[in-house]
């Protein structure tokens, strides 16, 4: 028991690790996204639980023999496993509202784009990329009334252009353009368990300028926790600046 509190610590250090690699896992080609956020989710509280209580121990361990060292090793333990169970007690004493139960927004619900290269082939995809309609229109509209076609001054091609250049500032993967058609579609993927998104952009002319659309779509989940809308509006402030 005399290095308890390094065990403690030790311990602390190897729960660390074990979350990074289970909340990076995805982007390290371990698994697809959906494996890392069940893992995340069924072991991140009893494995910060475990390691609170351990680096406690410690201390009141070596608080007894008054053991400065030990007592400092098993503090610091206490701290991370505290620490990985924040998110917890965030969500308990904040609980997150609700998100629109939809993962497929778009700019146009009307005639929403079509995506024509990526299909339903795309790796660990659980969701069509068929639209959903009516019933998926009316969702969007009660939870995103902001989301709409993107009106720019510029020319269908200067749109076109700037278009791809916000993608490639967003850190997308354009798997496939059409400059005649002014159309690519991209891959865009979360940074934390690396979930893909799928996305498609359209630049049409207008009488004066031009009408710029965008469709993105979950690979997985019911919902999106409102990451798609998220995206979207974050490409047409980008995207006029």
């Amino acid at each position: 028991m005399r290095n308890f509190g390094k065990l403690a610590l030790l311990a602390a250090v190897v729960g660390l690790v074990t979350i990074s690699v289970i909340v990076f896992g995805a982007r390290l080609g371990l698994w697809e996204p959906i494996v890392g956020y069940g893992l995340y989710r069924s072991y991140l509280n009893p494995l910060g639980a475990g390691i609170a209580a351990l680096g406690v121990l410690a201390v009141v361990v070596h608080a007894m023999r008054k053991e400065r060292a030990g007592i400092a090793s098993g503090a610091i333990a206490s701290v991370i496993g505290l620490a990985c169970l924040a998110p917890l007690m965030a969500s308990t004493l904040n609980p997150p509202q609700r998100a629109a139960p939809i993962n497929d927004i778009s700019t146009d619900t009307v005639n929403p784009p079509a995506f024509e290269v990526i299909d339903e082939t795309r790796a660990g995809a659980l969701n069509s990329l068929e639209y959903g309609g009516a019933e998926v229109a009316a969702k969007q509209a009660a939870a995103y009334p902001d989301i709409a076609s993107l009106e720019a001054d510029l020319s269908p091609d200067a749109a076109y252009e700037r278009a791809l250049e916000v993608a490639g500032d967003m850190g997308w993967e354009v798997v496939a353009a059409d400059a005649e058609r002014r159309r690519f579609e991209a891959t865009a993927r979360t940074s934390v368990f690396y979930f893909a998104d799928d996305v498609l952009v359209v630049v049409t002319a207008q009488e004066s300028g031009s009408r710029v659309d965008m469709r993105s779509v979950s690979r997985v989940g019911r919902s999106d926790q409102g990451v798609n809308a998220a995206r979207i509006r974050a490409f047409q402030e980008q995207f006029s600046q």
